[in-house]
């Protein structure tokens, strides 16, 4: 009887030890877990650096540009289309800039080619045995007309209350920048004429947008540093002459 007992005292005791060690790993691993988690440095996606993007843009270039077909055609999406609007831009250049061709002119010219041939082909039908041509009924819908006026005005007005607020003295470095812009504009203008400015500027359209979308991470740390760099020299430049320029107190009107 006393060798059962204790046999099965030491069962007993032998289930308490295994119970035990199990609890004491599970607690180890769980603290191990706990631990490790810790320790583990937040993943990249949870916190996100905050990039730098040229002009503080927090869009993609193709949502800045105004989405769209207009944004797939400078951002070359279809490069069959985007390659036919620069070259019928450029034949347009080339026609009224090299060649010295005039717009009125080539209406007129258009206009006498297509009336002419559409004339002698309703009269010669029966001769040459094919069906008279069939002149579309063309009618030019309002609404877009309306939108891009309506678009176009609301810009200008824009650009007028812009204009406005500089002129009223407000601030000054926004003063500075338009006098500069305004002033190489008109340098610009002295080299050519308008035609040839706005072929500049299509071009530009349609070359500087993909280029950058294809080299913004090189162009916006480059951009930065400029950035940071002309904010110092701005910087240097208030404090030793815009600061000194001498600027009248307002005076409280007297009732």
């Amino acid at each position: 009887m006393a060798e059962e007992s204790e046999s099965k005292q030491s069962a007993v005791e032998s289930m308490i030890e295994k119970i035990s060690e199990k609890i004491h790993g599970h607690d180890s691993s769980s603290s191990s877990d706990s631990d490790s988690d810790h320790e583990k440095p937040a993943s990249p996606s949870s916190v996100k650096a905050k990039i730098y993007r040229l002009f503080g843009r927090e869009r993609p270039v193709h949502h800045v540009l105004g989405g769209g077909k207009p944004a797939d055609v400078f951002l070359w999406r279809n490069k069959k289309i985007s390659a036919g609007v620069l070259g019928g831009a450029t034949a347009i250049w080339v026609l009224f800039e090299l060649i010295e061709y005039h717009l009125l002119t080539l209406i007129c010219h258009i206009s006498i080619l297509c009336l002419a041939l559409l004339f002698l082909w309703s009269n010669a039908h029966t001769f040459i045995h094919k069906s008279p041509p069939r002149i579309p009924e063309i009618h030019l819908p309002e609404e877009p007309f309306l939108q891009v006026a309506s678009a176009l005005a609301i810009e200008l007005n824009q650009g007028l209350k812009l204009l406005r607020d500089i002129a009223s003295g407000r601030n000054l470095k926004e003063f500075l920048m338009v006098i500069a812009a305004f002033w190489v504009l008109s340098i610009v203008g002295s080299w050519c004429n308008f035609l040839t400015l706005f072929y500049i500027c299509f071009i530009l359209l349609h070359t500087v947008p993909v280029l950058y979308e294809k080299y913004e991470d090189k162009v916006d740390p480059f951009a930065e540093k400029a950035a940071i760099e002309i904010k110092k020299q701005y910087a240097v430049f208030d404090a030793k002459v815009l600061s000194k320029i001498p600027m009248g107190p307002l005076k409280a009107k007297k009732v």
